[in-house]
């Protein structure tokens, strides 16, 4: 793995944001969730989709605080334009488990 600068790494503009919709993602070519996301006044809503199925129900993430990408360009998957990109780790299984704050932050807040 190479090396970045610090002036690269705040290239990368990482958010913390607040479920506010999702559902499922049945078209997707691998199961996967529908969610639009509040990044706060600054950023505003934004839409993404996610191979989470595994642990997650849409009903179950509306409220939860997630970390995602905010500055990629948008992107067509599917017949959906996902504009962000959450953040996860996999689990022992290979699935994704989603990133977030382990308290309550503000929406919007950018990762340090």
């Amino acid at each position: 793995m190479s090396e970045i600068t610090f002036d690269e790494f705040l290239k990368v503009d990482i958010r913390v944001g607040e479920v506010v919709r999702a559902e499922p993602y049945p078209e997707a070519r691998k199961p996967a969730i529908k969610m639009w996301i509040d990044f706060g006044d600054e950023i505003g809503e934004r839409k993404t989709s996610a191979q989470i199925t595994a642990h997650y129900d849409p009903l179950t993430l509306v409220g939860k605080q997630v970390m995602a990408v905010v500055n990629f360009p948008p992107r067509q998957i599917g017949k959906f334009m996902s504009e962000v990109l959450v953040l996860g780790l996999p689990d022992e299984n290979g699935e994704i488990v989603l990133i977030g704050p382990d308290g309550e932050v503000p929406t919007g807040g950018r990762m340090h």
